[in-house]
This record gives C-alpha cells, structure tokens and sequence, in this order.
C-alpha cells in the first residue's frame, strides 16, 4: 500500500473519535462499557527493547485502554542476568499486572528478552479472552526487521542502550511510525543533532520520556523573577549515581557470546569488539561507547523540564570537566590507567550558558558519583547538610535549594523563607500515567511537551559534558557550526566511528 495514495490507520486514529460522533446513534462507551476504547481507536506500539527497564514499564502500556501493544524487539531471546536494583522488583511487576502471584517463580536470576516480552503481552491481553489465549504480539530479534514488516504499527517505543536510539529513531521517523523513546535522544551530539532536525521534517511525533511537568520549577522561577535571589549565577544538580558497575578500562579477556544473544546487533554502529558481559544487561551506560554517563542518566530528568520551563533555549558555549582517576600495579610499580572508554566513578562538570531571553548567562554545575556542592553558609546557619542529591539556584544576593528535580524548593536560610510575602504553595500536579501525555499528542495530532523539537539545548548540554570529561580540558563550543573551536582533536567525540552498514 502506497502511504502517500492511501489514508492509512495512523491517520485514521486522529480523526476516528470526530466522525464516529457525527454518524453514530448509539454512543461508543453505553456498546463497550465505560472506558472502552474500540481497536480502530487503539495506538498500536512496537516495544523495542526487553531488558529491565523495557519490562518495567511495559505494565503501563498494557493497562492503557488506549494502546495495544503488537509487537516487541530484543537481539536477547531468553535470559535470567539482568542487573537491576532488587532481585524481585520486575518480577512482582509483572505478577501485579498479570494478576499471577506465581509468575516466574521458576527463575532464578532477573529474566528478560524478547521472548519474557513476547509472553508478558500475550498472557496480559489473553486474560480478556474467553479462551484467556491471546498471540497477537509479534517477536523480533532485529529492529530493523520490525520496520519492514509491521507496516501498520503507529508508534514505536525505544528501550535499547542508548547508542541505538539515534538510528533507531531516524529509521522508524522515515517510517512514518511515531517516536517515543528513553532518554538519551543520543549519546553523540552529531547523532542528536540529526534525529532533532528529522523531527521537525517528519510528519510524526516524537517524546522523550524524561519529560515531566514540574510546577516546581515555575515557582522557583517565580522567586527568582521576585528578585529574592537576586541575578541567577549559578544552577547546580547533584547526584548519587551512578548505580552501576563502572571499569576504568576493557576487559581484556573475551567471553563466549551467549546462546541466543545477537552481539552483532547488538553493537550496531559501534565498530566489533569481543563479547563481554560487563557491557551488556544493565550494564551498557557507563561506558562511552554504548551509554551517556549518570548526567544522561539522570540529567534529563532534572534539565528538561528545567530548561523548558525557565527558557533556556540557548545551548551552552564552553564545558570543563574533572573525573575520577585510577593506577593500577604492575609488579611493583603504581601506574596511571589512561581512560578513554568509560565514564569516571564522580565526576564534576561546569558547563557555561550565554545570556538568555529572560536570563542572564549563568554556569551550570553537574555532581555525581557521591560529589556535591560543599555546606553554603545559608545552611550552615540552618545547621543543615546538603541532601544527598539535590539543586541549588545561587543569585548574587541569596540561594534557592530544592530535591534533585526541583522538589520541595526552600529560599534558605530558612528565616528568608518565613519572610518572603510572596507565593508559596505549588499548585497541585496532575496525576496521570506518563504515556497520556504522548497518546494525547499522536491522538490530538499535537505536539507533545516532551517532543525532540524541544530538547535541543538539553540533548547538546549533555552530550558537551562527556566531550569535556574526554577531552581533559575546558572546550569552547559553537554549537551553529557543532564545532569545539579550542581543540581540533576533541571535534572526534561529536561523532562516533561507524560500522559498515550502520551509518548515519
């Protein structure tokens, strides 16, 4: 079928709800129920990606009346060594949702892999049915396969390490499939750059799940608006990630791939290197090859909203990072480990942003791995420590502190805070599933408030820091031209070195 002759069903979806009302009698919900949303009306969703974090969130999908999902991906048929952060917490997932006390109790490691995907989607929608069967879920090992033959699918949902989501997005945008995807849109500032600029030539719509809505930030903005601050100099955000293992160096041992794991697929456009488990399973973020570090990791969840809700739409022009170092022993000699491969255990980043609309230019800083701001003397006053993890607004006359995505904020010491005539209380949040806010947007034909359209500065703020923390020096950056203008050798960790047949 020619999409450019036909009116497919992706297109029939924005429209359906309209012209059912203009020609039925009797209305939808009094023949299906309360709630009941017809197939046609449905948003059908490739999962790709089945490991922990793919799992985990597949229960809301699935318990979405307004989604159904038809097909999953994964170059992993069947395992149980995942990593995750308790030895049951995917497994009793999927026993809630299944309504299955027992699930998976024959496993004894984390399982996951297309093929626990594949059976979580069917038994789940199989409970509906009167014979409770259900084999509607399509399985693939190659996304690139599922592009080609599930035509009629709407949306797609990026759950792969992050050095698959550029040419994962790209590939199903040229599809005319909706993109939904994990954060990073990319681990590479060149590979951000053109799935951004894909977006805005698609006819699709694409949402990036780190995005929330924080009316906290738009009351912290409010205070600094109210001069109790002063002008904005400083934004710091701290983290304890990463919560991963993180090696300063390959392995220099290989291992037997795993049956039933495609390693090929599964490096993509990253060039070959043996197989080892330390880069695979949960496992894949903490190097530069395959992930983004904890500030992709968590920065997005903090910085998006952030940078949407206070206006920062001007990327940043310099970074200097500073990481952890190593030595190892070799016979009786300490010597220095030269990491070029993974990101550091802390790390400290001082990224520079130029004036904005409503802002002056301000410094943003980035703790992680245990790092933070030391005590300021506003707390100190307060004889408080800092959290744990948090974010600290610092003007030339006061500070602001909140929770690490701009929770619980406070003008400190806290007898400014009693003092302050102003606003005060946040207004209330709404409470919803994350995935109402993109169906909302392909159903509505809309863009979403989490739309790669709107992450650019975030995307290359992010993606400067790892080139910083490479580079080992401050790097000053034109983001027109995406060019380090100080350090021609550092323009290399914009891009990446492509596999044949992976290129972008």
């Amino acid at each position: 079928m020619d999409p450019k002759n036909s009116m497919n069903r992706r297109k029939f979806i924005g429209s359906a709800v309209a012209t059912a009302a203009t020609i039925a009698v009797v209305p939808r919900h009094v023949l299906g129920g309360v709630g009941y949303v017809p197939p046609s009306d449905k948003i059908t969703v490739a999962n790709i990606g089945c490991g922990t974090q793919g799992l985990r969130e597949m229960a809301e999908m699935l318990q979405n009346p307004h989604i159904q999902v038809v097909a999953v991906c994964d170059v992993n048929k069947f395992t149980t060594d995942y990593l995750d952060w308790s030895p049951e917490g995917i497994r009793n997932e999927i026993r809630k949702t299944l309504g299955s006390p027992n699930w998976g109790s024959q496993f004894q490691g984390i399982p996951g892999g297309r093929d626990i995907g594949k059976e979580y989607v069917e038994t789940y929608y199989g409970k509906n049915k009167p014979s409770a069967n259900y084999k509607g879920c399509s399985s693939y090992e190659d996304y690139r396969e599922l592009l080609e033959k599930e035509t009629d699918i709407d949306a797609i949902k990026i759950m792969t390490p992050d050095h698959h989501h550029a040419f994962l997005a790209i590939a199903a945008m040229k599809k005319g499939k909706h993109v939904i995807t994990h954060k990073p849109i990319a681990n590479r500032m060149m590979e951000g750059r053109l799935t951004i600029e894909t977006a805005k030539k698609s006819n699709v719509k694409t949402h990036l799940l780190a995005w929330s809505e924080k009316p906290e930030y738009g009351l912290i903005l409010k205070w600094i608006n109210d001069g109790v601050i002063g002008n904005l100099k400083e934004i710091h955000n701290w983290s304890y990630r990463p919560v991963w293992e993180q090696w300063p160096s390959r392995p220099k041992e290989s291992k037997p791939i795993p049956k039933g794991f495609n390693w090929d697929l599964w490096l993509g456009p990253v060039p070959n290197m043996p197989f080892h488990p330390y880069y695979t399973h949960n496992r894949f973020r903490g190097w530069y090859d395959f992930g983004g570090g904890s500030i992709a990791d968590m920065g997005h969840y903090s910085l998006f909203p952030l940078f949407q809700t206070f206006g920062i739409d001007t990327p940043p022009v310099s970074a200097k990072a500073y990481g952890t170092t190593h030595r190892y022993v070799d016979g009786n000699t300490y010597k220095w480990i030269e990491n070029d491969v993974s990101f550091p255990l802390s790390s400290l980043i001082q990224i520079e942003f130029p004036k904005q609309k409503n802002l002056p230019a301000f410094d943003l800083l980035w703790y992680d791995g245990g790092m933070k701001p030391f005590i300021p003397e506003e707390l100190r006053e307060d004889n408080r420590d800092m959290p744990n993890e948090g974010m600290m607004f610092v003007g030339d006359k006061g500070k602001i502190l909140a929770g690490f995505e701009g929770e619980d904020p406070e003008i400190i010491p806290s007898r400014l805070m009693k003092a302050y005539q102003g606003e005060k209380t946040l207004p209330e949040k709404k409470r919803e599933p994350r995935s109402n806010t993109w169906i909302e947007a392909i159903k509505e034909d809309k863009e979403s408030p989490g739309s790669f359209k709107y992450a650019g500065t975030v995307t290359e703020t992010i993606n400067l820091a790892a080139v910083a923390l490479r580079a080992g020096k401050k790097v000053e950056y034109d983001s027109k031209n995406m060019k380090i203008t100080n350090d021609e050798a550092a323009n290399k960790y914009l891009t990446r070195e492509y596999r044949k047949g992976w290129e972008l």
